[in-house]
């Protein structure tokens, strides 16, 4: 199994991310050019409210609404990061080191927040969950560092590992090892992929984690809320810390600055690994050469289909998410109808899982699949969903099949669900219904390269059309428009097809690749 990224970097800024599996894309992820309040940023918040009835405040960290902090979500150790905090504003934390830091009691596991936290009080926070539809950020105030091995939480000395590793010798080792290196005052969960690694490399994590809390100390001592003090890596790099392993086959960037960038982190956590980073030079959109915008279009639409000619309907309301489970044109002349719908409901719960993650999508989702008799096929529904499920990193559980054979599964959220709209307004209507007397779209695209070609001179054109166009232009040898443009002008226009472009859609590209404004 190969794993490929597709890092696809905007001139607004903003990065897309596609995780490709065996070719089949199985995550997105969009980074736009402001990346403040992702989740893992720290800020130093100020309280607003105290909401006792929800046990519960509201803190300005900056965005537009104010922030949620429950009071479960204060931590064990709050009021130890809270003196750290004071004490630091105060100029009397000089240091971020904590070997001589005298730790407070831990705060009561059924207490109210009114009696730890007060309106106008200085709080650090950590973002949960990213803003999501009309709700503000959720934050946390345990605060943790995520590395590639450990995550190091500070005022706690447990020492946790993952569940995923199950040889005894192994964990004994891992908290040995990390017995031996970690400072006073810290704690650490170990990550799976910390597994036989040498203590070198755990140790050179655990030293990059200390020197991002000592930059947040750094930051801390003269901010005033609301302030950001440290910031998560991009999501390129974060997607790298927590996925990049040997299955990983390449990692393929557009712009040269951003693959300088990934490279330097990659050399810092898998130096061996720094050969599968690779500048795409194609001429056409890099998402299109590698087949990613015709996937999105697919499995991003209320309408997703499947290899088998069966389909998933999906619905969005504001309380949860509805999957309905269709065969479709699917049907064997041998097959019974209980045969027929076990296998669509097996294909529909591998194609469910990938949609799910790679939509991110979480809440409540409700599964409608086809109708089945007898109980061994659903059970094994159940444990294939749950077989499917187990890659996704976002925690989550399953209900098995009701007697309406309807499944039920809550994912954890903590961005907004990527949304991208795959409809397309009629260009012909513009949406309007009435179509104009006609459309002399050639015409139109050839008076636009006389004025560019021989008015203003470009030396070099790239004409990008929606596909159907591109197969327009270039029909025929000696007849096609793009050799009477040839002829006409003494240049060869090249005409590349995209698919994200509409059916009368076109722009023109220079020598460089930048749109030409016309």
């Amino acid at each position: 199994m190969s794993l490929e990224l597709i890092v696809k970097s905007k001139p607004d800024g903003t990065i897309w991310i596609a995780l490709m599996r065996e070719g089949k894309l199985i995550e997105l992820h969009e980074e736009k050019g402001n990346t403040d309040f992702a989740v893992g940023d720290i800020y130093l918040g100020k309280v607003r409210k105290v909401v006792p009835s929800l046990n519960a405040s509201f803190v300005n960290v900056g965005y537009e609404k104010d922030a949620f902090l429950h009071y479960l979500d204060l931590g064990p150790q709050f009021k130890s990061l809270d003196k750290f905090t004071q004490d630091t504003l105060k100029g009397k934390q000089n240091v971020a080191d904590l070997l001589y830091f005298k730790s407070e009691q831990d705060i009561k596991k059924d207490g109210k927040i009114n009696e730890v936290l007060s309106t106008s009080r200085d709080v650090l926070v950590q973002v949960a969950k990213e803003p999501i539809s009309s709700k503000g950020p959720r934050l946390s105030s345990e605060v943790t560092l995520a590395g590639r091995f450990i995550v190091l939480v500070p005022f706690s000395n447990k020492i946790s590992i993952s569940q995923k590793i199950k040889d005894y010798e192994e964990r004994d080792r891992l908290r040995d090892i990390i017995k031996s290196i970690l400072p006073k005052n810290f704690g650490v969960i170990i990550r799976t992929v910390a597994k036989n690694k040498k203590i070198s490399e755990i140790d050179a994590d655990l030293k990059d984690l200390l020197d991002r809390w000592r930059k947040m100390h750094k930051n801390l001592k003269n901010a005033r809320p609301p302030k950001r003090v440290l910031g998560e890596l991009n999501r390129a790099s974060s997607l790298l810390r927590d996925t990049l392993n040997d299955k990983f086959t390449k990692i393929h960037v557009n712009d040269p600055e951003l693959l300088n960038e990934m490279k330097e982190y990659v050399q810092l956590i898998a130096p061996a690994k720094v050969d599968i980073l690779k500048a795409y030079k194609g001429r056409s959109d890099i998402f299109e050469a590698f087949g990613v915008n015709k996937q999105i279009k697919m499995l991003f639409g209320k309408k997703v289909p499947m290899a088998s000619g069966g389909y998933l309907i999906i619905e969005h309301t504001e309380a949860m998410h509805v999957v309905d489970v269709n065969s479709g044109n699917r049907s064997k002349k041998n097959d019974t109808q209980e045969e027929n719908a076990i296998a669509v409901n097996l294909e529909a719960a591998e194609e469910l899982a990938r949609v799910l993650r790679l939509r991110d999508m979480g809440g409540i989702i409700c599964v409608d699949f086809i109708d089945m008799h007898k109980k061994e096929n659903n059970k094994k529904l159940y444990e294939a969903l749950k077989t499917h499920l187990k890659q996704d990193r976002a925690k989550h559980s399953i209900i098995p099949p009701s007697k309406f054979g309807v499944v039920e599964i809550t994912r954890q959220r903590v961005r907004p669900v990527t949304d991208i709209e795959t409809s397309e307004v009629c260009p012909t209507c513009d949406g309007t219904g009435k179509v104009q007397a006609s459309i002399m779209l050639a015409d139109e695209i050839e008076n636009a390269l006389n004025y560019l070609v021989l008015d203003k001179g470009e030396k070099k054109v790239t004409l990008v059309v929606h596909p159907y166009l591109e197969g327009y232009f270039k029909k025929g040898l000696m007849s096609s428009h793009q050799m009477k443009w040839f002829m006409k002008f003494k240049k060869w226009v090249k005409v590349v097809g995209d698919n994200t472009n509409h059916l009368m859609e076109y722009k023109f590209l220079d020598k460089d690749q930048k749109v030409i404004n016309i």
